[in-house]
């Protein structure tokens, strides 16, 4: 069987790592992370279509650095001002909020975030997916360490509808969304559920949170400015280095008593460092560089994964999954039916004898015996692909499986 699956019916899949961007395909260290050869291969090749943000070295970052757009005769930052308080001033305006706060992670802001929520409705339950980050890759933070409790709307991979929200037996004092749900194949809901989300969380009186470190490529989906999505939630989390390319770093935002609240507790947990303007450097330079570029990415990303499953098809494959059929944002997932360390040698050695690194390293974590998903992301050198470029690319790539 030929299978190509939408978003919001099959399994959901785990990458097998951090939770974060810091492989080939969008997929973090783990104990199979890829060799030597195949970071070599795949950065050595001519034609990338998913960038590697692997073995980068010291002279190529400080080299981004000095070409960030700023001012490098100002003054460095202390403790969060100069180029930190710029940095935090650009994204509330952005998001259309009154203020925003600098974080050195997004696990500690939203942590942080929620901690806030629960001592203002007085309820430390959080209504989250638990394909949610929190609940994946933050070692049980939100119990341990914040004293907050989680619920789950629903359990299926795809994101929650508005009468599970308004439906759940459990009272709860902030809902979160992942926006969009990576881990479910980077789902977004419409524009009208997300209004009807929100709306049904506030009949409950809760509030609402956005884990939003990839919102930034939100806006072709659901046809809205920034600061427009972003004006539905309480609090709403941004990140600078998942979709924009900075090194690390994240900010809070939301209204002005709120972000000060949150800038005391940063203090608490460690999170108030001397200098941080490589950070702040490399996110400015995403926000003046990335940021426009985004709605690109999504609409090529659609020509990509139409043109690998018309590959995928051409070449006979017994099964597999472009997940969701239309990507939603500019990633999304591939499924196959081979095992991982298969599918990733023959991208290994697509990048050596061709020049062509169509895909990065394969996972076999969370799916069905024989399967493997790999994830797409199309940034800058996806954009010179052509469908017809992908569909020999994808010949290549099996011929070598």
């Amino acid at each position: 069987m030929t299978g190509v699956a939408g978003g919001t019916d099959g399994t959901g899949v785990t990458d097998a790592g951090a939770g974060d961007e810091g492989d080939v395909g969008g997929m973090a260290d783990t104990a199979d992370a890829p060799t030597e050869r195949a970071v070599a291969a795949w950065r050595a090749a001519s034609r990338t279509l998913t960038p590697s943000r692997r073995g980068q070295t010291l002279r190529e970052l400080l080299a981004e650095l000095a070409d960030a757009p700023y001012d490098m005769d100002a003054p460095g930052d202390l403790y969060g001002d100069g180029i930190v308080a710029e940095l935090e001033r650009r994204v509330a305006g952005l998001l259309g909020t009154e203020d925003a706060a600098f974080f050195p992670t997004g696990t500690m802001a939203q942590q942080i975030a929620l901690r806030c929520w629960a001592g203002r409705t007085g309820n430390p339950v959080v209504a989250v997916h638990p394909m949610g980050h929190p609940e994946r890759w933050e070692g049980g933070a939100l119990s341990t360490v914040s004293g907050l409790r989680t619920v789950h709307p629903v359990r299926e991979p795809r994101q929650p509808t508005p009468e599970e929200v308004r439906d759940h037996p459990e009272p709860f004092g902030t809902l979160m969304l992942e926006l969009p749900l990576r881990e479910a194949g980077f789902l977004l809901p419409s524009w009208e559920e997300l209004t009807e989300l929100v709306d049904a969380a506030r009949e409950r009186d809760a509030v609402v949170h956005f884990d939003g470190a990839r919102l930034w490529e939100s806006t072709v989906h659901f046809g809205r400015p920034l600061a427009e999505i972003a004006g539905l939630a309480d609090s709403v989390y941004v990140s600078f280095y998942k979709s924009l390319g900075g090194l690390s770093g994240a900010c809070l935002a939301g209204d002005r008593g709120f972000v000060e609240e949150t800038r005391v507790w940063r203090h608490r947990y460690g999170g108030q460092v001397f200098r941080q303007f490589p950070q702040a450097l490399s996110a400015l330079a995403g926000l003046e560089r990335e940021l426009p570029r985004l709605p690109a990415y999504v609409e090529q990303a659609r020509m990509v994964a139409r043109a690998l499953r018309e590959g995928f098809e051409a070449a006979g494959v017994p099964w597999f999954r472009i997940n969701p059929e239309v990507p939603h944002t500019h990633q999304f997932q591939v499924w196959l039916p081979y095992g991982p360390e298969r599918l990733t040698e023959a991208g290994t050695l697509q990048a050596e004898e061709e020049g062509t690194a169509l895909f990065g390293r394969w996972s076999a974590e969370g799916v069905a015996p024989g399967l493997a998903m790999t994830e797409v992301t199309v940034t800058q050198p996806g954009l010179a692909w052509t469908a017809e470029e992908v569909r020999a690319a994808v010949g290549g790539f099996l011929g070598r499986v």
